[in-house]
């Protein structure tokens, strides 16, 4: 049996990319909205986006809505197929139907 994907087993991680995965394949949601759904300070939550960014399964994007700067966040290709695979792979270890 393969393991679980370390990257998005982290409580917080997977969190994140259950949160991300309830978008549109091309949606994004900017950074505040992803902290305040996930209760998480700023730091922390930027600390494990950092940790999926670098596994290419997150992309963030910073741009200015007027003079404000704002980040959307977004699942990538890879990362929406990672979290696909995670739960395939959870479901199996916990005997439920694939």
């Amino acid at each position: 049996m393969a393991e679980l994907d370390p990257v998005i087993h982290a409580q917080a991680r997977l969190r994140i990319m259950a949160t991300l995965a309830t978008l549109d394949s091309d949606g994004s949601i900017a950074f505040p909205r992803l902290q305040e759904l996930l209760d998480m300070t700023a730091g922390n939550l930027s600390t494990h986006l950092r940790k999926l960014e670098d596994a290419e399964y997150v992309s963030q994007e910073k741009s200015f809505r007027g003079r404000t700067p704002v980040t959307f966040v977004a699942t990538t290709k890879s990362g929406r197929r990672a979290f696909e695979d995670y739960m395939e792979q959870l479901r199996t270890l916990l005997g439920g139907a694939s």
